[in-house]
């Protein structure tokens, strides 16, 4: 999980995560992640349009976010 999320890092990619909240629901989030911190994901989240501090261990999947262009462009 780590390694996604350096690499996301890295290349300054956008992700969805699928995170597992403090109530233990589960959320989809697309964001920008910026630093890993020991155990604590330091990003930008677009669905709440604000700094977030996500635990690692509680993102149960990454996958980066694919743009589409419409045709033509």
């Amino acid at each position: 999980m780590k390694k996604e999320l350096q690499r996301a890092i890295g290349q300054q990619q956008h992700i969805e995560i699928i995170y597992l909240g403090s109530e233990g629901k589960a959320t989809k989030r697309t964001i920008r992640p910026l630093q890993i911190a020991g155990d604590r994901l330091k990003a930008y989240c677009l669905t709440r349009r604000a700094p977030r501090v996500f635990a690692i261990g509680n993102i149960l999947a990454v996958q980066p976010v694919v743009i589409q262009h419409a045709a033509g462009y």
